[in-house]
C-alpha cells in the first residue's frame, strides 16, 4: 500500500505525519540535529515509505533535504503559498497531516531543486550579490567620511568606483594631505574637463587623524569585500569550466551574456533545463512574465510576478548591455519600442530579459549556440 510523508518543518523540530489511504500510520515531533534526522530517516524506512513532501521554510529545509534526500525515492519540497492551511484549523500537527493529506491525493507538485554541484555554484553566486550590495554601501559611508573632510572630488567624477577616486581615498588612507600629492591620482582628462583650479579646490580639505583612521578602515572593507568577490568568481569559473565547458561557451554567444553573466546563469538555471517544459515554464519560475489578474472584464495588474529575483537581476543586466549590442535583435527591438513606439525604457529592459531567458532556454536545451533572429523590424534611417 502507498505510504506517504508530509514534513513541517521548523527552525528547532520537524513534525512528522506519514499517512495511507486507509489513515494515520505515525505522528511525531522529530529534532533537527543530525542524529535525530538520521532517526527519522530510519523510520521512513522502517515503514516503507517512498514519497516525502516538506515546505520550502526559509532556509531550514535544506539540511533536512541533505539528510533525506539518500534515503527517499521521492522527495519533493513545494512552496507553502500553494499548500495553504484552511483558516482556524492551523497548528504544527494539523499542517505536517495537511502535507501528507495532499501529496496523498496528487495535488502537490514539487519545487525545483537542482543537483549539488548547481547548488555550490548558487552558494557563491548569491555571496556574490550580497557583496554587491555590501560593496554599494560601504562605498557610501566612504564617501560621507571623505565630505565629512570637505573633499569634493566626487561631486566631479562619474561614480565612487572610478580608479581615480580609490587611489584619492587610498592616499588620504595612508596619511597623504597635501592637494597638489592627491590630484596626481586623477586622470588627465577629468583635470582637462573641469579645471586643475577646481580639482585642486576640491581636494583641499580639513583631514583630522580619525578621519584617516575612519577612511582608512572603511577602505579595507571595500577592498576585503572586492577581494572576497574576485575569489568567489574564480571559483564559480574553475567549476563551470570542468562541468559545463560547453554550456558556459554557448550561453556566451547570446548577445548581452558574458563570462560573469554566463557563470550566473548556470548556477541559477542549472546546466539542465529538462525540469522546465518549455521555455515559458522558465519565464514564469523566474518571474519575468506579466501576471494574468482580471476580474469583472477589468485588469487589475499586468507587472511581472514574483520568481527568482538573482536570475532576474542577471538578466536586466545582459538586457542593458543587449540592446547597445549594434546589429543584434534585441538592439532593433530595443529601438522600435523606445524610439518608434514611445514605450518606457525601463519596461523595454524587462521585455528584453524574458527574451533572453526564452534564447538561454533554446541554447541549453539544445546544446547549441545563439542564432540571431532577423525579423522584419529596422532601425529608421
Amino acid at each position: 500500500m502507498r505510504q506517504v510523508c508530509g514534513l513541517d518543518v521548523h527552525k528547532d523540530s520537524v513534525f512528522v505525519c506519514i499517512l495511507n489511504e486507509n489513515g494515520i500510520v505515525f505522528r511525531e515531533k522529530f529534532g533537527v540535529l543530525t542524529p535525530e534526522l538520521e532517526q527519522l530517516a530510519a523510520k521512513l524506512q522502517e515503514l516503507d515509505v517512498s514519497e516525502v513532501c516538506m515546505e520550502s521554510t526559509s532556509v531550514y529545509w535544506m539540511p533536512v533535504w541533505r539528510v533525506l534526500e539518500p534515503y527517499v525515492d521521492d522527495l519533493k519540497l513545494v512552496n507553502p503559498y500553494f499548500i495553504k492551511q484552511l483558516p482556524g484549523k492551523k497548528s504544527d500537527v494539523k499542517d505536517a497531516e495537511w502535507i501528507a493529506t495532499c501529496l496523498l491525493k496528487d495535488l502537490i507538485r514539487g519545487s525545483y531543486v537542482p543537483a549539488d554541484i548547481i547548488q555550490q555554484l548558487r552558494q557563491y553566486e548569491r555571496r556574490i550579490s550580497d557583496l554587491n550590495a555590501e560593496c554599494v554601501r560601504k562605498l557610501g559611508k566612504l564617501d560621507a567620511a571623505i565630505q565629512r573632510c570637505n573633499i569634493r572630488i566626487s561631486n566631479y567624477l562619474s561614480t565612487t568606483d572610478t580608479k581615480s577616486y580609490k587611489d584619492v581615498v587610498r592616499l588620504i588612507s595612508e596619511g597623504v594631505r597635501d592637494p597638489k600629492e592627491l590630484m596626481k591620482a586623477i586622470y588627465c582628462r577629468i583635470v582637462k574637463r573641469v579645471g586643475e583650479d577646481v580639482i585642486l579646490a576640491s581636494l583641499t580639505g580639513v583631514i583630522s587623524d580619525t578621519d584617516i583612521d575612519m577612511i582608512r578602515q572603511l577602505h579595507e572593507e571595500v577592498e576585503l569585500a572586492q577581494r572576497h568577490k574576485d575569489e568567489c568568481q574564480s571559483k564559480m569559473d574553475a567549476i563551470c569550466r570542468q562541468h559545463f565547458p560547453k554550456q558556459l561557451e554557448n550561453l556566451q554567444t547570446i548577445p548581452g551574456v558574458k563570462g560573469r553573466s554566463a557563470t550566473a546563469i548556470i548556477a541559477e538555471v542549472g546546466s539542465d533545463v529538462s525540469s522546465f517544459q518549455d521555455a515559458t515554464h522558465l519565464v514564469s519560475w523566474s518571474g519575468l512574465k506579466p501576471r494574468n489578474e482580471e476580474s469583472a472584464g477589468k485588469i487589475k495588474a499586468r507587472s511581472i510576478t514574483h520568481g527568482n529575483r538573482y536570475l532576474r537581476k542577471t538578466l536586466v543586466e545582459c538586457a542593458w548591455a543587449a540592446s547597445r549590442t549594434q546589429g543584434c535583435f534585441f538592439n532593433a527591438f530595443s529601438y522600435h519600442q523606445v524610439v518608434v513606439r514611445r514605450k518606457n525604457k525601463l519596461k523595454v529592459q524587462v521585455a528584453i530579459a524574458r527574451k533572453i531567458l526564452v534564447a538561454v532556454w533554446h541554447v541549453l536545451h539544445d546544446n547549441a549556440t545563439y542564432r540571431d533572429h532577423t525579423p522584419d523590424i529596422a532601425p529608421a534611417a
